[in-house]
């Protein structure tokens, strides 16, 4: 990969005795650019909640900038007209960032419905680097940009173990990790949304990384309706990924999707798609989130959360990751 194609603006030091904000923002994105830049990375979090008055998280993305606002008080949800040119007027200080280069969203609890819906119609999409592998990211049409930044360990996890092995990729969103373990050698992928807008931009995601769609499958369909039709199909897979919604509903769905009830269903059925060797890689946002290991007494589960937690993140509970594999006393 080569590092011109990386965008990492250098930023001058220094020190602002006015602005907390502005200081935290350089030094975190000085720390994380020396990082990134060995990483072949130029997507990540610069700001990350860190001082109370700025309930922010700031994202950077080849040069653009995603800031979302998280509302203390439900009578103000959106960010105040001066928060928004203080912290525009910082980033064009310190990255020389126009006001088209900053998109603001608000994070308010979502309606169950609003899952993954169109916002906008301005096709902006453009690419970026995550481990030298690249993403087309979307910062105006969607209320998510294409990439969860915060599972960039948990993919380069997977891609450690995906050499010669057969993936499935459950609630694929993107195909993120998909792209990952077969840029990393997996010898056949396949990954599962019920999205058509998402599977048509995992498949762009195959073809920006030049990998061919020919053992890489992208399914349109109800993950929970594919298990139940794989599981009879006879196939068999190395590594399972399953990184659903907290909660979903979809006119394409026979049924509201609620992860604290469906999770067993969901890991059970992955189970009887795992080769005796194979691993689940299982996860959610979800802060309420329950796990129950005896659900699955013949497995092995451990939580490694820790291991899948970003250096660019300080919120420790921006999801929670489980690795499953079968206890192999149990197999007969």
């Amino acid at each position: 990969m080569d590092l011109n194609s990386l965008v990492l603006p250098s930023i001058i030091d220094g020190e602002d005795k006015s602005s907390a904000i502005k200081n935290r923002i350089r030094k975190n994105y000085q720390h994380l650019r020396k990082w990134a830049k060995r990483s072949l990375t130029d997507c990540f979090r610069i700001y990350d909640r860190d001082i109370k008055e700025y309930p922010l998280a700031i994202d950077f993305y080849a040069g653009r900038f995603c800031v979302q606002f998280f509302s203390y008080d439900r009578d103000q949800d959106e960010p105040s007209v001066e928060l928004e040119e203080e912290i525009n007027s910082i980033l064009l200080s310190l990255f020389g960032a126009l006001p088209s280069a900053i998109f603001w969203r608000t994070r308010l609890k979502r309606e169950k419905m609003q899952q993954y819906e169109k916002v906008d119609q301005q096709e902006q999409f453009f690419t970026v680097l995550e481990y030298g592998v690249k993403f087309k990211v979307n910062l105006v049409d969607y209320l998510d940009t294409g990439l969860f930044l915060d599972h960039r360990e948990t993919r380069r996890l997977v891609a450690s173990m995906a050499k010669g092995k057969r993936v499935l990729n459950l609630f694929a969103y993107t195909c993120s990790f998909s792209v990952h373990a077969a840029l990393a050698g997996a010898s056949f992928t396949k990954s599962v949304d019920m999205s058509n807008t998402y599977t048509d931009w995992g498949r762009d995601n195959f073809i920006l990384n030049f990998i061919p769609l020919k053992n890489n499958e992208i399914v349109r369909a109800d993950c929970l309706r594919f298990l139940e039709d794989e599981v009879g199909s006879g196939a068999m897979y190395d590594i399972i990924i399953i990184d659903p919604p907290t909660i979903s509903r979809s006119k394409k769905m026979d049924q509201m999707f609620d992860i604290q009830i469906d999770y067993p269903f969901l890991i059970s059925s992955a189970l009887k798609l795992l080769s005796a060797d194979g691993v689940i890689f299982f996860s959610t946002n979800s802060r309420k989130f329950k796990f129950d290991p005896s659900l699955f007494s013949s497995c092995l589960v451990k939580e490694i959360t820790d291991q899948t937690f970003p250096l660019d993140f300080h919120n420790k509970k921006i999801h929670r990751c489980w690795k499953i594999t079968l206890n192999k006393l149990f197999i007969s």
